[in-house]
């Protein structure tokens, strides 16, 4: 696993050990950001479900403005904030160690940048688009992207969230929501 381009490109990020935490291949991982590419310079990324933080450390390399990431296992959080000091990145971030939900509820604060991964078989998807939903943390003209299993249907966009497209990568599906603007 490693960075793709940017600043910190070529940089070997640290993985966790074991089958609990899934983390995006390169050919995923590039997929996603040639679909986001001209929507990451200077922008806010929230990396919900981070895992490893390798979404989210790659938007920062590839020019984000800054990036929460939020993971609930106190092991991966640790870790997460280990890779940013690898690539050099961690003056831009800020790591929450938290259950997403609750985080969501909380955040006070809107994203340009969502990155949507939960563990596939927890199926907190539809949760969080809800939640994203209701607490309104897309920023206008903002950009939601979900991986899931490429079977996994994915739930409705609730407003100001509208489905934009799906791409599909093997086994693994990503699907692009946009926030609507708001009305003056």
């Amino acid at each position: 696993m490693r960075v793709i381009t940017g600043s910190a490109r070529g940089r070997r990020l640290l993985e966790l050990a074991g089958t609990e935490t899934r983390p995006t291949t390169d050919r995923v991982k590039e997929g996603v950001f040639n679909i986001i590419q001209f929507d990451i310079e200077g922008r806010r990324v929230l990396d919900l479900f981070a895992g490893t933080g390798q979404l989210g450390i790659e938007a920062l390399s590839r020019g984000a403005a800054s990036a929460v990431f939020v993971e609930q296992r106190r092991d991966a959080a640790a870790l997460v904030r280990e890779n940013l000091k690898l690539t050099g990145l961690a003056g831009r971030a800020r790591v929450v160690n938290g259950e997403a939900l609750a985080f969501l509820a909380s955040a006070g604060e809107r994203f340009d940048l969502i990155f949507l991964d939960p563990p596939y078989a927890a199926g907190l998807w539809e949760s969080a688009m809800a939640a994203i939903s209701r607490f309104d943390i897309l920023a206008n003209h903002g950009i939601m992207v979900c991986e899931s299993p490429a079977d996994q249907t994915m739930p409705a966009a609730a407003p100001p969230l509208l489905l934009h497209r799906t791409y599909r990568y093997g086994r693994v599906k990503i699907t692009t929501y946009h926030r609507e603007e708001d009305e003056a």
